[in-house]
């Protein structure tokens, strides 16, 4: 690997797979992870359409044993970047939401990155990136999304802190905070949604890259966008 390897979780899709698109440059290798392996590919063949290297490693984060196998595959580089993008909704009352429901959601949206991120520390450079995907709902509530909105105001939190303890490390870290943005995971959540009033997730994809671009020294701390219409 090169010194400029970005690992981006939840690669497979969505806003994950359009920052691959959005960062991939001729110097650099992108570790592609995310649960669908098919997915992953069609993402790799986009990224090494525009000069980037790829690689392909299909893993759920909520699982410990299968983060480590992540972490173990990237033995000897040096990481420029990890884009912590992987992320789940249950769109529930909360009097219908299961412990089950709520755990899993934890796991994902914030133990599995938290995991990654512990583990992959010793791998970052100086001047090296993490970003976090997060979102509007973490300070902005929205009837039915209570555990959604719980996971990200928890990750924001944890970035926060772990941002203070890097600056001294020359380790920036990013968090974005998106409103509604169209991908397929609307096609799953319950509801009607409008998703033409949305952002797209190549719009999200352009905030990661003009963060990962600033110079070294330079730290954009949080970037929150929406559309102009509004949160959904």
């Amino acid at each position: 690997m090169t010194d400029a390897t970005y690992l981006i979780t939840g690669a497979s899709r969505g806003i994950g797979r359009e920052i691959a698109v959005a960062i991939s440059r001729p110097e650099r290798t992108l570790v592609l992870t995310g649960r669908n392996q098919t997915n992953l590919r069609e993402t790799a063949r986009l990224v090494e359409e525009r000069g980037a290297s790829a690689r392909v490693w299909p893993a759920d984060l909520a699982d410990t044993v299968q983060i480590e196998g992540l972490v173990a595959s990237l033995k000897g580089a040096r990481l420029a970047g990890l884009i912590s993008n992987a992320g789940m909704a249950v769109v529930k009352p909360v009097d219908e939401l299961t412990l089950e429901d709520w755990q899993r959601t934890l796991d994902v949206n914030v133990t599995g990155p938290f995991e990654l991120i512990r583990r992959l520390l010793p791998l970052l450079n100086e001047g090296a990136s993490i970003v976090n995907i997060s979102s509007v709902a973490a300070r902005t509530a929205f009837p039915g999304w209570s555990s959604y909105c719980m996971s990200k105001a928890a990750m924001e939190g944890f970035v926060r802190g772990l941002r203070e303890e890097l600056r001294p490390r020359g380790v920036r870290v990013v968090n974005i905070a998106p409103s509604a943005t169209a991908t397929d995971m609307w096609r799953e959540v319950p509801g009607d949604w409008d998703t033409s009033k949305m952002m797209s997730a190549e719009q999200v994809a352009m905030a990661v890259a003009f963060a990962l671009d600033r110079p070294d020294g330079v730290l954009v701390e949080e970037i929150r966008i929406g559309a102009l219409g509004g949160n959904l």
